[in-house]
């Protein structure tokens, strides 16, 4: 099997290096050059470095072309020279699969040797999906500097935090030196800006020496606008479908065995060569293919291929509004084969909550009953009529293992695509985000933080571009403006090109400093350490003994139980700025209920405990508008 996955990165992902008489690194070894380049009827391997050479390429059966060279080394430039069929000029492009762009996303690609890599860390295990806690990141915007190398420096602060994994937001090159990274092309590479190849491997290292798992933010939905040249070399796209950011990715219609192949290389290439421990794919409802196997059925495939080859465990996890169970039903039994998919309807229903907001999709939302449903079920909407969609929307998600949903209370797009970009520690009370973590944290799904949220952060998560085309510049304007009037929001959004956008939207570090801020953290890291990843009731995401229970106004409670009900945990909050009460459920023996935790204790920032240390089983229990704790019985 290892020699099938070589097979693919080989044909698929971009030059290699094959070792000389000497080993790896001779100076003889020789670098193959791969190309898939059917609409081409003559290419030619234009080397830039040691000195300017050209070699033309043979072509090959299926549209492929190769060259060899030798006497190359690592950073060394190289790009294609080629004629198409329907043009008399010839062009050049960079590499499809280039694993370099150090001159950015128009420049000439450059060599990666990925053997010379130590890696301090070969043999990581991450931790199992029902214990893995996400922690999204922007690299540009988690630290002043936006390196690898300064993220680097802020990992034990995530270690400190109980979070056991980072997601990382994408990585491959964009235009500029600021970007999301959904305008990402050459999807094999790492932006330079953050500390290219090698600054991410150095990353995902570190990472590894402090436990932490690497997820990795993919985007096969569609390439960025500028900087994509796929389009020259072969039928990697289709009219046959629309996404909102550009042309749909052709996964199903004439030339599309390659593409899907180069796709699923890209996975393959991030595993083994980066040592990343899986995927959040972006957006898969923009994924569109209507061959009888589902490319993400496929891609669940190969890298559970890997992971049965290698030893190694990776996470693939599906960004999606779609409420489909099948998404994360195996592919054995006729499903996609995703580890999970995120759950947009407990943020929705926490946000419209918390914050009282109906506009656009939160319109479907706003009830405590939907917090509840989506606490109960994973889902609110299982087929109910949505009004924001005009249809039914969602399916029963019975028998889904706990760690199939991931829920989260913000993330890059649920902040950055508001028109004042706003984090939720900017719209609603300090004592309202406490209640709001308990809730969240301490729920048997897998719970995915945004950096800074943890703090509170009160910095704006704009988005931002740097694109070179004036043109695009204005479509992305005004595209942004239309978006939201959908939400009816008022306020002009901030310039997405302007420099002064992206730096405003760096975390701002200083406010650990700060009294509020500091206590906020202190409840985020007891709410993970001391009970989530402590308490045997609370580990892992086991659903077979949850259950959700409301009160009066915005009272909400659940209970968790160990296998063998030796220990239950309560957890019961206020979500509104009314006067609430609940009643807590049986206690084991009926011995009563004894206080873990109260989110209005001084240690995290409030005036003191709100609740009873003790309350007996079925007891009333008085809630003030905020209040939150965690019992145990």
């Amino acid at each position: 099997m290892r020699k099938v996955i070589d097979a693919r990165l080989r044909r698929s992902a971009g030059p290699y290096r094959l070792p000389g008489p000497r080993g790896t690194h001779d100076p003889e070894a020789r670098w193959i050059f791969p190309l898939w380049a059917p609409r081409a009827v003559d290419v030619v391997l234009e080397l830039l470095d040691p000195e300017s050479r050209d070699i033309p390429m043979a072509q090959q059966a299926g549209g492929m072309w190769s060259a060899t060279a030798n006497g190359l080394s690592a950073g060394d430039r190289y790009r294609f020279r080629l004629r198409r069929k329907d043009h008399v000029e010839w062009f050049t492009r960079p590499d499809p699969a280039s694993h370099s762009q150090p001159e950015g996303v128009h420049g000439p690609s450059a060599l990666v040797d990925h053997d010379a890599h130590g890696w301090s860390v070969a043999d990581f295990t991450p931790p199992p999906l029902d214990e893995l806690i996400l922690y999204e990141l922007h690299v540009g915007a988690f630290t002043k500097r936006g390196t690898f190398d300064s993220a680097i420096k802020r990992l034990d602060h995530l270690v400190g935090l109980g979070v056991t994994g980072v997601e990382v937001m994408p990585v491959a090159p964009c235009p500029g030196k600021r970007n999301w990274g959904y305008d990402g092309v050459s999807l094999f590479a790492v932006h330079e800006a953050y500390g290219g190849p090698e600054g991410f491997k150095r990353f995902v290292d570190a990472c590894h020496e402090r436990g932490l798992a690497v997820v990795l933010d993919v985007v096969y939905n569609h390439l960025g606008p500028e900087g994509n040249y796929l389009r020259d070399f072969g039928p990697y796209f289709t009219n046959a479908y629309k996404t909102p950011w550009g042309e749909a990715v052709n996964f199903d219609d004439a030339g599309s065995d390659f593409v899907r192949d180069y796709f699923i290389a890209n996975a393959l290439h991030w595993l083994d060569r980066y040592h990343v421990d899986g995927f959040r794919l972006d957006a898969i409802h923009a994924i569109y293919d209507r061959r009888p196997v589902h490319i993400l059925a496929e891609l669940a495939d190969a890298v559970d291929e890997y992971e049965a080859t290698t030893g190694r465990h990776c996470h693939v996890i599906a960004e999606t509004h779609d409420n489909d169970p099948r998404l994360v039903t195996p592919t054995s039994s006729g499903g996609l084969g995703m580890d999970s998919a995120w759950a947009d309807d407990f943020h929705h229903a926490m946000h419209a909550l918390l914050t009282g907001e109906r506009e656009g999709f939160y319109g479907d939302y706003g009830a405590p009953k939907d917090a509840a449903l989506a606490l109960e079920k994973g889902f609110s909407y299982e087929g109910q009529y949505s009004h924001w969609m005009g249809r039914s929307h969602g399916a029963p998600a019975h028998g889904l293992a706990g760690e199939t949903f991931t829920i989260f209370l913000q993330t890059h797009d649920m902040v950055g695509n508001r028109a004042g970009s706003d984090r939720l520690a900017a719209l609603i009370p300090h004592e309202a985000c406490r209640a709001a973590a308990a809730v969240f944290l301490l729920a048997p799904y897998l719970p995915l933080l945004f950096m800074g949220e943890e703090y509170a952060e009160t910095n704006p998560f704009n988005y931002f571009v740097h694109h070179g085309d004036d043109w695009l510049v204005q479509a992305v304007r005004d595209g942004r403006k239309r978006e939201f009037t959908k939400f009816q929001w008022r306020q002009e959004p901030p310039d997405p090109q302007a420099e002064s956008t992206f730096v405003e939207s760096r975390l701002d570090w200083t406010k650990l400093d700060q009294p509020r801020h500091a206590a906020m953290l202190s409840l985020y890291s007891a709410l993970l350490l001391d009970l989530r990843r402590s308490h045997p009731a609370l580990i892992g995401c086991d659903r077979n003994s949850f259950h959700v229970f409301q009160g009066s106004a915005a009272a909400i409670g659940y209970t968790r139980t160990t296998p063998h009900r030796s220990r239950t945990v309560c957890v019961v909050a206020n979500l509104g700025a009314d006067e609430a009460a609940i009643i807590m459920p049986p206690a084991a023996d009926n011995a009563g209920w004894r206080r873990l935790l109260d989110t209005g204790e001084t240690r995290f920032g409030g005036e003191g405990a709100l609740l009873p240390d003790d309350i007996g089983s079925g007891g009333m229990m008085p809630l003030r508008p905020w209040a939150a704790g965690v019992y145990e019985s």
